[in-house]
């Protein structure tokens, strides 16, 4: 498969020159996927500089480039502190994160992302785990489907939406998407269906691949992982995700509290290089669609109690 077909990277050049790159650096690519990024700082490094790729779904390894600079790790980004331990490296010069979900996962029909298709209802970046977004739907309560939409959606009828899906299994199991969309119709907004279709199945995704809680444990773990003056670049896709990487940078607390000394000085072991996000050009946009919604936040760790 072409790396362009498995993901076109956002705001690549912005994500680059974020990261300050020296040359014999040590970097990490917490979500490697197609590889994109990883390409692009491994041209900034010089012979001894280093990039190590995270990624949790072994589909990611056709990607992973021909160059002895580069390791491939298989695993989740939230568990990177323990494979550094394992790979000797004390601390990384900068971090990137992309938290979107690789084109390659929306377009295999097989992996159930998409409504856009009528596919098992899957869902999992790491296809060894054994919760599906099958067996989410056909467990979970009525409440529970509520709150998981009112946690990840801004969806007007969020209760009524899970009434419709425990109803509709009671006659047969919920097992495709084609199936899930079905259900759904009828009590979706028919002049804005397809953006709500989106936003339950963003939901269902978050949900079966802990993807709130895997952020935040990444989150907290970075000032461990980073050297004073290192950076760390996180583009984010939606509202909930945005405002936790926001709220981290800002007060080095993933829920916005900041820590203050006696004096009133911030104890946040961050200096924000972003006030505001970058996001992609017009011209970008035009280039790749899916690009729209992506933000590129960035800080600088400056040192526990500066």
């Amino acid at each position: 498969m072409e790396n362009i077909v498995y993901h076109i990277p956002a705001l690549l050049e912005e994500s680059i020159a974020a990261l300050n790159i020296q040359p014999s650096g040590t970097y990490a690519d917490a979500t490697f996927g197609g590889g994109g990024h990883s390409r692009a700082i491994l041209s900034c490094l010089g012979p001894s500089g280093r990039l190590f790729g995270f990624d949790r779904d072994a589909d990611a390894r056709q990607n992973v480039p021909d160059d002895t600079r580069f390791t491939f790790v298989y695993s989740n980004f939230r568990f990177m502190r323990n494979f550094m331990r394992f790979y000797g490296i004390e601390d990384f010069n900068g971090i990137l994160a992309d938290l979107g979900v690789s084109f390659h996962h929306f377009d295999d029909e097989n992996r159930g992302f998409s409504f856009r298709s009528d596919s098992p209802l899957d869902m999992r970046m790491n296809q060894s785990q054994q919760t599906t977004a099958g067996i989410l739907l056909n467990e979970l309560s009525d409440k529970e489907i509520t709150n998981l939409l009112k946690l990840y959606t801004d969806l007007k009828r969020p209760a009524l939406i899970a009434q419709r899906i425990v109803k509709a299994r009671e006659n047969q199991t919920i097992d495709t998407t084609g199936q899930l969309t079905e259900i759904l119709q009828p009590v979706l907004n028919p002049k804005n269906l397809k953006k709500e279709l989106a936003q339950v199945f963003q939901a269902i995704r978050i949900e079966v691949n802990g993807e709130m809680d895997a952020l935040k444990s990444f989150l907290k773990s970075t000032p461990s992982m980073l050297k004073p003056g290192g950076r760390l670049a996180i583009l984010t896709y939606h509202s909930i995700e945005d405002r936790i990487v926001k709220n981290f940078m800002k007060t080095g607390s993933v829920n916005g509290e900041e820590e203050k000394d006696f004096f009133g000085k911030s104890l946040s072991p961050w200096k924000m290089i972003t006030r505001s996000p970058i996001t992609p050009t017009e011209n970008e946009i035009e280039r790749n669609p899916r690009a729209r919604s992506a933000k590129l936040r960035v800080a600088e760790y400056i040192g526990p109690n500066h």
